[in-house]
């Protein structure tokens, strides 16, 4: 009977540990998820202001502008139909972005429905030949 005892012990222990991992993962990463959003999506059902979001669709061509201060660039983001979303990013812009092309925008909703990123991913095709150097 001793050793049934031990047994049953020991898998209600391995039970309760693993639970409290998996609740302590969830619990880590609860912020760490990024909803995906086409411009469409962020028309009719938007973000609330603020929430981390990551914004996916083409650079329309002939929205790219760079604003006075130099470091920020604006642009629209579109999607099907007449479906578009203003950007604004101030950073490192990659690469491969360029107007036409596809991009991921991580960022926010703000309030007057401009998407502010804080991070651009150029997107390219499966043909991707680096540039020379």
């Amino acid at each position: 009977m001793k050793a049934k005892h031990q047994r049953l012990t020991l898998i209600v222990i391995a039970v309760v540990a693993l639970v409290a991992a998996g609740l302590l993962a969830a619990w880590a990463l609860r912020n760490q998820a990024s909803y995906f959003y086409l411009p469409e999506q962020m028309q009719s059902d938007p973000p609330e202001v603020g929430q981390g979001v990551r914004l996916g669709g083409m650079v329309e061509k002939g929205s790219l502008k760079t604003l006075a201060d130099g470091v920020t660039i604006a642009f629209m983001v579109t999607g099907k139909g007449d479906a578009r979303v203003p950007v604004r990013f101030a950073g490192i812009v990659p690469d491969l972005f360029e107007e036409g092309s596809g991009v991921v925008a991580e960022g926010s909703l703000q309030g007057d429905g401009t998407f502010k990123a804080d991070n651009l991913l150029a997107k390219h095709d499966e043909n991707y030949v680096p540039r020379e150097l």
